[in-house]
């Protein structure tokens, strides 16, 4: 018998509603029937246990059969999403929110500087150039002329150290597989061939002669989207060689580690390379460039802890380090005496987690405090010079700090969850900062408020939550609310203005966004409680941030929604099979949902570190089995109203993680709440997505909470 699900009919008497300030929710529901998905009977075996995998079959995303799938699920999704009467009002205002000069912090290179730019709804950002501050500017590498959808993006740049040469890395549909072009600044002219076939890389130069660069063998039989990473080669091209003569610097068979990269030291002399096998411990190494029959030298030898070189400056290395440090601190180490035993703390541990970056001849301190960004400014010796006045609560991206030693300014960005981001140009001198650029938006930050609360997870830990709403809003449990969280992989979550969440601000919703254990907030102590067998914390802390947000009546069960992306999708799966109950929309993105086979795709294998392999030990086995959104979904069970996105060039977590998903929650899914699946094509993890797709993506999904919360959408003028 075919499984049903319900879709929406806007009569005549909704449609004409669109002429008045409010588009109310639809009145009358047809039933429609879900794509058959065929169930096969794949069986296999863990400690004895038998667990059927009847979906196997989508894990082969080249096949036929697995693209009429596709787009079988595509077509309802969309006649679904497509009849909410408010689903065009909602992608116009979004078009009309995102429609604002958006810019970066600027940055010199040679005789220019440069900044990134997007006038408004362009897909990708230009990379602009003047002569100076207050000169004409001019493109100098618009990504928009890549491909007419939009679909190929530029992912990352390197200068040479003079600025005459720049590397550009790009993705087409949205893959993690790059390819990486060559300009010459004076005339914007390519020089030479374009490399492919390149992969989690970073781009590093050796004077003018040529960049390091990473890749992967490839299997060009296999299957092309979800074949494994594991041995990355550290590659260094020649300017105007072809990429066959290419030399292999690091990795391969020799030096087997899943991923390497490589930056070169600011006065282009020595080369200093991070390798790792998983998503955390890393080895250190360098190589003195000046020497052509220079050996690496270890600073780390070790995969124990997690561990960064900012700079290598006067023959003197600085090392961002946790190694007897949770929370982070910075040490420093003669060229001479690299290794761990000579290490000279710089700056020492404190109670808030360290990052830092060299910039303007000083060392700059990122702390945060409860997730919030708090910046101070030391000299090479680790002498305390200034502290960063920032204008509120919120975040300062330390990738953003940036100049050159001898720089009497530099430019930082600051964003929260109201601040649509503000660049501020600091003079490094005084420690006086003024506001330089900030974007004109149809937005007034003043008329909400963004406030951090702490709530009690389920074992009695501390967790934070920032919750940002409309000024005047009634805490009477009726508020639509987005819950967001991610906690993993010692990512920190920091307030960051995203322009699709004013629509739900903007109708009187609440944005509610949790740290997790698993992340990085708290060090590596906040980590490790969300990892391997302690993965649970994370889930019970997003739960408990649920109930927190119910019982203080900012919510209700029928008015929350819950959304997460990556690891965070697996954050979404695992919740809404544990609790059903206490949500009413779930958007799972691009998420891990089979913890027993995400190790046999792409880089899978390095999540080990946090998820635990299912093949480690029988105890493992059952602890990942059991919350395993794929294989915890139960029968007959009301689940809340789910729209899964994924996109078909996702070669990070291959889509079959939401395809198997969505087709055993159809399977099992009891009542009315629907279940649908959005499969973007020439897309992918989500990094490089363009603005139009963005736009759609995000439409879909408000109108789809909305309609399944049972809401009217307020026009605004």
């Amino acid at each position: 018998m075919k499984r049903t699900f319900n879709i929406l009919f806007a009569t005549i008497a909704l449609i004409a509603c669109n002429k008045s300030k409010t588009i109310p929710a639809a009145e009358q529901i047809i039933r429609i029937p879900y794509p058959v998905t065929e169930r096969g009977n794949q069986k296999d075996i863990y400690f004895g246990t038998v667990v059927a995998d009847p979906y196997r079959w989508l894990e082969d995303d080249q096949s036929a059969k697995t693209s009429k799938w596709i787009a079988a699920q595509n077509k309802i999704t969309s006649t679904f999403i497509r009849q909410i009467p408010y689903r065009g009002a909602m992608k116009e205002r979004m078009k009309s929110l995102w429609n604002y000069e958006k810019f970066s912090a600027p940055f010199k290179e040679g005789n220019y500087i440069y900044f990134l730019k997007n006038n408004g709804l362009q897909n990708q950002w230009v990379i602009y150039r003047t002569k100076g501050e207050g000169s004409k500017e001019e493109i100098f590498l618009d990504p928009n002329t890549f491909s007419k959808d939009g679909s190929t993006a530029l992912t990352d740049f390197s200068f040479s150290r003079d600025g005459s040469l720049m590397a550009y890395q790009f993705t087409e549909g949205g893959s993690d597989w790059t390819k990486v072009a060559v300009l010459r600044t004076a005339d914007k002219s390519i020089v030479g061939d374009t490399l492919v076939n390149v992969k989690f890389t970073t781009l590093a130069w050796k004077g003018n002669e040529g960049i390091f660069y990473g890749t992967y063998k490839r299997d060009i039989k296999g299957n092309k989207f979800s074949e494994k990473t594991d041995q990355h080669q550290l590659q260094f091209h020649k300017i105007n060689t072809p990429q066959s003569q290419d030399k292999l610097i690091l990795g391969g068979a020799s030096f087997p580690r899943r991923f390497i990269t490589s930056k070169v030291s600011g006065d282009g002399r020595y080369l200093m390379i991070t390798s790792a096998n998983s998503s955390s411990g890393n080895e250190l190494l360098i190589k003195d460039l000046s020497q052509p029959t220079s050996k690496f030298s270890t600073v780390v030898g070790n995969l124990s802890g997690n561990h960064e070189i900012l700079d290598i400056v006067d023959d003197k290395i600085y090392i961002r380090t946790d190694l007897n440090a949770p929370n982070g601190r910075l040490v420093a180490a003669e060229i001479s005496k690299p290794s761990s035993a000579y290490w000279k703390q710089i700056i020492p541990q404190t109670n808030e987690v360290l990052q830092a970056t060299t910039a303007g001849g000083k060392i700059f301190a990122h702390y945060l405090k409860d997730a919030l960004s708090s910046i101070r400014q030391y000299d090479l010796n680790g002498k305390f010079e200034h502290k960063i006045k920032l204008p509120d609560i919120g975040s300062v991206p330390t990738v953003g700090v940036n100049a050159k030693a001898g720089d009497k300014y530099l430019y930082y960005y600051f964003t929260s969850y109201i601040n649509p981001g503000t660049i501020y140009k600091y003079n490094i001198s005084s420690g006086r900062s003024e506001r330089y650029k900030k974007p004109s938006i149809q937005f007034d930050p003043t008329d909400y408020i963004s406030r951090q609360i702490f709530y009690t997870s389920k074992d009695g830990t501390r967790v934070p939550m920032i919750i940002t709403h409309k000024k005047g809003i009634k805490l009477d449990g009726s508020n639509p609310t987005l819950l967001h969280g991610y906690g993993g992989f010692n990512i920190s979550v920091t307030p960051t203005f995203d322009v699709r969440n004013v629509i739900l601000l903007e109708q009187g919703g609440i944005l509610a966004v949790a740290n997790l254990r698993g992340g990085g907030e708290y060090g590596t102590k906040w980590h490790l409680a969300g990892t391997k067998m302690q993965k649970q914390n994370t889930f019970d802390d997003f739960i408990a941030a649920a109930e927190y947000l119910v019982r203080e009546k900012y919510t209700s069960a029928q008015r929350l929604a819950i959304a997460g992306e990556s690891n965070g999708g697996l954050l979404i799966g695992a919740c809404m099979t544990q609790r059903p109950d206490l949500f009413k929309v779930a958007f799972p993105g691009v998420g891990v949902l089979d913890m027993l086979r995400f190790n046999k795709f792409t880089a899978g294998e390095g999540w080990i570190f946090d998820f635990g392999s299912p093949e480690e030990s029988v105890e493992m086995f059952k602890y990942l089995y059991h919350y395993s959104p794929y294989h915890a979904l139960k029968q007959n069970t009301a689940y809340p109203a789910t729209l899964i996105t994924t996109a078909d060039h996702d070669d990070r977590v291959i889509p079959a993680h939401s395809f198997k998903f969505a087709a055993r929650l159809q399977q099992f899914q009891k009542g009315k709440n629907p279940v649908l699946i959005r499969i973007d094509t020439l897309a992918g993890h989500g990094g490089a997505t363009s603005t139009e797709l963005t736009i759609e993506q995000q439409a879909d999904k408000w109108a789809f909470m909305f309609h399944n919360m049972g809401l009217s959408y307020h026009l605004l003028k």
